[in-house]
């Protein structure tokens, strides 16, 4: 088997490889199907084909995340108050993402089952609830990166003055100086992913508030797209992913 079929099976056998893959294609489709729509009405049909598999992709996502909740908790558990964290600032920036994202999956298996009519309550104020945390961890991530960054800077420039005071840069200090800026590129990526997420949390968001409701379907397909995609090449190149 060809290493980029395999690959390819590998992740779809995992359930966050497969979720990643699911994500992609929810979000290629509804850039498609915004591109093609806005073209004339002779494309409407294939557009709003693409818009509703695009659709019918994030409720599977939504209901696969019903099972998510223990993970959830296993890790924010695990994790507790970050004591193991070096840092004051991203230790409670990561407490306060861990109760952002454990928050996020309750609030929104209640708007999913309102909107099952398993339950007898209005879906909107749950989704707005749901979006809402979700938005708040992905402001957590952006400034952790930033904090990280800044952290990760700080140690490149201790150890830049070590080296001229030593007078030579040996093959470790060669070694951690890479380590530390593949660590910042890492960071900056995941900065742009959530950045690209955050916008879309915003534009789903109750109209009224910054750009809420505002954006077409093919731009949020792309600003989705560009994160699945970060997301993507952050597991293949190990340097982790957002959910």
């Amino acid at each position: 088997m060809p290493n980029s079929l395999e690959s390819l099976v590998n992740l779809l056998e995992s359930y966050r490889g497969r979720d990643k893959v699911i994500r992609i294609l929810c979000y290629g489709s509804l850039l498609a199907g915004g591109i093609v729509s806005r073209r004339g009405s002779g494309s409407s049909q294939l557009g709003n084909r693409l818009l509703l598999f695009s659709s019918r992709l994030s409720d599977c996502r939504t209901v696969l995340r019903l099972f998510d909740d223990l993970s959830m908790f296993a890790y924010t558990w695990s994790y507790g108050l970050g004591v193991s964290e070096e840092d004051a600032g991203v230790r409670w920036i990561c407490v306060i993402n861990n109760l952002a994202d454990q928050l996020y999956y309750p609030l929104e298996h209640i708007a999913w089952a309102a909107d099952a009519r398993l339950i007898g309550v209005k879906s909107a104020r749950w989704w707005t609830l749901s979006t809402l945390m979700w938005a708040v961890s992905l402001l957590m991530n952006i400034l952790r990166s930033v904090r990280v960054i800044l952290l990760l800077r700080k140690k490149l420039r201790k150890n830049g003055r070590t080296n001229q005071r030593k007078g030579s840069l040996s093959e470790a200090g060669v070694s951690r100086s890479t380590e530390v800026q593949q660590q910042v590129h890492s960071e900056v990526l995941s900065i742009l992913s959530s950045m690209a997420d955050l916008s879309n949390a915003i534009h789903w968001l109750p109209p009224g508030f910054l750009w809420s409701s505002r954006f077409p379907h093919w731009l949020v397909g792309l600003l989705g797209t560009v994160s699945s995609l970060i997301g993507l090449y952050q597991t293949y190149s190990g340097g982790g992913a957002n959910g």
